[in-house]
């Protein structure tokens, strides 16, 4: 787990919302999984790391797969949040997240 997840995970634990499950597999067929969600809601929330050092999700294939993976729990009904460091550092990750659960 990296900081900024752990960062967003201590987040979620100070307030009063449904709590998440950790690195839940959604695909019954490939090993995708998501870094936090909540199934009961179809949401996902998705840290996406390494924008500004040329990580694999900056890359042309890492992009490729996770368009891939994002279409794929799309298609099966998932809404996924993807959210950046300033995201969860700003406090805009979790009033989102929030905002997602009420909706449901």
């Amino acid at each position: 787990m990296s900081s900024i997840e752990t960062a967003l995970a201590l987040q979620l634990r100070g307030v009063k919302l449904p709590q998440p499950e950790r690195e839940f597999r959604f695909h019954p067929v490939r090993k995708w999984r998501f870094d936090f969600a909540w199934p009961s809601a179809l949401l996902a929330v998705e840290v996406e790391g390494g924008l500004f050092i040329r990580g694999r999700h900056s890359r042309g294939l890492g992009m490729i797969a996770d368009l891939e993976k994002y279409a794929a729990a799309m298609l099966m009904g998932w809404r996924v949040l993807r959210v950046a460091d300033k995201h969860v550092k700003n406090g805009a990750a979790l009033g989102w997240i929030a905002a997602l659960l009420e909706e449901k």
